[in-house]
């Protein structure tokens, strides 16, 4: 089995450069970075982790703790995650918090004790518990998707104290509203997502600003909590279908939610668009499978997970730097659900 030597004779280099180079403890000339790996590739060589964990104090493990992960949202934000580290020579160890804050914060000391270098966390709506342990544990830390709110001795409102990645949310979802309003509706709905997430206050505040973009009142009675899961939007829809004067048009809030409202709509009877409109936050692969196609707000799933990797990363080779929160803007895809006729699609005559 070859040797760091064995690999540093044939390069022409030491072993300590050798070290440098697998290890990243020190910066190395790009040929000579080059000349490494090439003898790495040649000779076979697999550096022993363990031993290497041991020398730097790191396990080049990420852990990741998202909730949900078979929704789809979330599976591309973990395979951003995954193909990212992977790039960079980490590795994943990966818990699913249930979105419960007693579990969650049982999760996250289960990966800080297994010396992952840093986490990223999709907090859940009571994180009070996970910030306090990972802010006394000065745990390098970035929040996915779900900001969180300063907690005390972690920094104020605008600079939290821990590194934060997440999409757009209040604009988009102003957009679906004045979208909707545009086609002449005038009692929109929207099926919001779990009390206390960041996203959810967001969404709500974009229907809210896309209602006065279009000069409509804002009537509470037309805003229900669907818990950010499908039953929980298929509750809130029929509350709202259930009304005296019940919406023309929704907005769903993800897109567990959408097909909560979808089977609430199947339920009695009702069509999209003919007897309501539909718009939702969140696309996934075969939203335009639905008959009719959902109009709706993409996120950038993938880049979120990879970015929020560097994030990490940037953070572990600079400790001692600002907290940053990165937004990344979301898309418009339109299609039928809103009562749109179809679009043409590229390349074709109109």
């Amino acid at each position: 089995m070859p040797t760091m030597a064995d690999v540093a004779r044939s390069a022409g280099v030491s072993v300590a450069t050798v070290s440098h180079v697998l290890n990243g403890t020190r910066p190395v000339l790009p040929h000579t970075r080059q000349a490494v790996l090439d003898a790495v590739e040649q000779l076979g060589y697999t550096p022993n982790g363990l031993a290497r964990s041991l020398v730097t104090a790191r396990t080049r493990s990420i852990g990741l703790a998202v909730s949900a992960i078979s929704n789809p949202y979330f599976t591309e934000i973990l395979q951003g995650v995954e193909a990212h580290a992977l790039e960079h020579g980490y590795s994943l160890l990966i818990a699913d918090p249930h979105d419960d804050p007693v579990h969650e914060r049982k999760v996250i000391q289960l990966l800080h004790e297994r010396r992952v270098d840093g986490m990223i966390v999709a907090p859940s709506a009571r994180p009070d518990d996970l910030v306090a342990y990972l802010a006394r544990h000065a745990v390098p830390t970035v929040f996915l998707d779900r900001l969180i709110d300063a907690a005390p001795g972690t920094g104020t409102p605008d600079a939290p104290g821990f590194d934060q990645v997440c999409a757009d949310s209040a604009e988009p979802t102003a957009l679906l509203v004045t979208h909707l309003a545009g086609l002449g509706h005038r009692r929109i709905g929207l099926v919001a997502g779990l009390p206390g997430l960041s996203t959810t206050r967001e969404r709500i505040t974009g229907y809210r600003h896309g209602l006065a973009a279009a000069g409509l009142p804002h009537d509470e009675r037309l805003v229900v909590h669907g818990d950010s899961a499908a039953d929980g939007g298929r509750r809130a829809t029929a509350a709202l279908l259930s009304l005296a004067a019940p919406p023309t048009a929704l907005v769903t809030a993800n897109n567990a939610m959408t097909i909560g409202a979808l089977r609430a709509l199947r339920e009695r009877g009702l069509s999209v668009p003919g007897d309501l409109a539909l718009c939702c936050f969140d696309d996934f692969d075969w939203a335009d499978l639905f008959s009719p196609g959902l109009t709706a707000i993409a996120q950038p799933g993938r880049e979120l997970g990879a970015r929020a990797v560097q994030v990490l990363l940037d953070r572990l080779a600079a400790p001692e730097a600002p907290a940053r929160t990165v937004r990344l803007p979301c898309a418009f895809v339109h299609r039928t659900s809103c009562g749109c006729p179809a679009q043409p699609e590229e390349g074709t005559d109109s």
